[in-house]
């Protein structure tokens, strides 16, 4: 059996539509439907939930959460909600 190696790029694509959690470098989470996001990883999600301490603080219908820009990287990392990656 054969694994095909697979880009970040990929991978994302592939998530397009799939629940998400983006942790941020503060400690907030954000859990929702990956709606769409671009080479600077800003991303856009879909009913959106906002936890700090792993305690529920707000609800979103969407939200926005802006990418490393290059001066204050904000962004941890994304992963499909439920799964280890």
């Amino acid at each position: 059996m054969s694994l095909r190696k697979q880009t970040p790029s990929d991978f994302l694509k592939q998530i397009i539509g799939r629940p998400v959690v983006v942790k941020l470098n503060s400690g907030v989470d954000y859990r929702g439907v990956l709606a769409c996001l671009d080479g600077y990883m800003n991303i856009a999600l879909e009913q959106t939930e906002e936890y700090v301490n792993g305690q529920l603080k707000n609800k979103y219908g969407d939200a926005f959460i802006r990418g490393n820009n290059g001066n204050s990287p904000s962004l941890c990392y994304c992963s499909l909600q439920g799964c280890v990656l």
